[in-house]
């Protein structure tokens, strides 16, 4: 299983446009095109297209909050191709890309604490809950390098 992440362009947009969550996941991510927008109008946004061999088959957002934190705003595996190990290989992609940021010393994520597999995913790779965001709806959760 070949597993990489690309740059969205002009030329693979609309593929990540396309992909989606089942129905019961749409109330936890942002659709990809919103996130999309986001990242044109705004700097510090990064995206990435998650790749199967040469099909898209996820998305990543982050953002350089500080010049020393980053957090993770999306990410996302279309419903076909979950449960195959796919998320992990990514986010351990998208973790090692991130950590070349020069003076990186936080990455965030936030998600929903009612997610069910959200927290148990998110510790395995580090992050560590630190409590409800300004809103008191999102669970976020650090790597401190």
């Amino acid at each position: 299983m070949n597993i990489n992440l690309k740059p969205v362009t002009k030329e693979n947009f609309e593929d990540i446009c396309d992909l989606a969550v089942s129905k019961a996941q749409q109330e936890y991510v942002a659709e990809n095109s919103w996130s999309l927008l986001e990242s044109k109008y705004h700097i510090g946004y990064t995206t990435r297209g998650i790749y199967l061999d040469n099909t898209p088959v996820g998305f990543f957002m982050w953002v350089a909050e500080t010049a020393d934190k980053i957090s993770i705003w999306r990410f996302m595996v279309d419903e076909q191709f979950q449960n195959q190990g796919i998320g992990r290989v990514a986010m351990v992609l998208a973790l090692h890309e991130i950590k070349q940021t020069a003076g990186l010393q936080e990455i965030e994520i936030c998600y929903n604490p009612s997610n069910p597999v959200a927290e148990s995913f998110y510790q395995s790779f580090g992050f560590h809950e630190v409590g409800m965001d300004d809103d008191d709806e999102d669970m976020l959760a650090i790597i401190h390098l």
